[in-house]
């Protein structure tokens, strides 16, 4: 099953397009999805800066550089790396029956102070995808969101890290 995961809003810009990724197969995915789609700012011929966070797509952050290859169709399918951007990517699935409820609202309030910024999958299905800044208190931001977890508030994922992220 293929779906359009991902923002819906238009392009900004001449020099935006869709970066489409395919995603690893993981018996723990919470939803049925190959790939996921990601607004991304064309740099060169085959070289684009990803412009959100992915919900889906592990490995990858906002900010960083992919090379993409365009198939017959005129689909831009992310082929590698090219710049780590310095970011990371946290996911937090608020709990239903937990203290905050599926409150996507409450979940950004107790983030908020470290500077992170993320999007909401869907009314229906309240995952958060965090962009974490590189020059963010990552020590701080991985205290809340364990003690989050030990609370009961939130399920989380971290599913793009840096070295500073690992040595926080």
């Amino acid at each position: 099953m293929s779906s359009p995961v991902g923002p819906q809003r238009p392009p900004r810009e001449a020099d935006q397009i869709k970066v489409w990724f395919r995603l690893v197969p993981r018996e723990d995915r919470l939803v049925p999805y190959e790939t996921e789609g990601l607004w991304a700012t064309r740099l060169g011929p085959d070289t684009a800066r990803v412009d959100n966070v992915p919900f889906l797509r592990d490995g990858v952050a906002e900010g960083e550089t992919v090379r993409f290859r365009t198939d017959g169709d005129g689909v831009h399918w992310a082929a590698g790396r090219v710049r780590d951007s310095g970011n990371c990517t946290v996911r937090v699935l608020p709990l239903p029956d937990g203290p905050l409820g599926p409150d996507v609202r409450a979940v950004h309030e107790r983030l908020a102070g470290f500077g992170l910024t993320g999007e909401v999958f869907s009314a229906d299905f309240p995952l958060v995808a965090l962009t974490v800044p590189g020059g963010a208190d990552l020590r701080g931001v991985k205290a809340l969101l364990a003690r989050g977890r030990d609370e009961g508030w939130w399920h989380f994922e971290v599913s793009c890290v840096t070295e500073a992220w690992r040595g926080a």
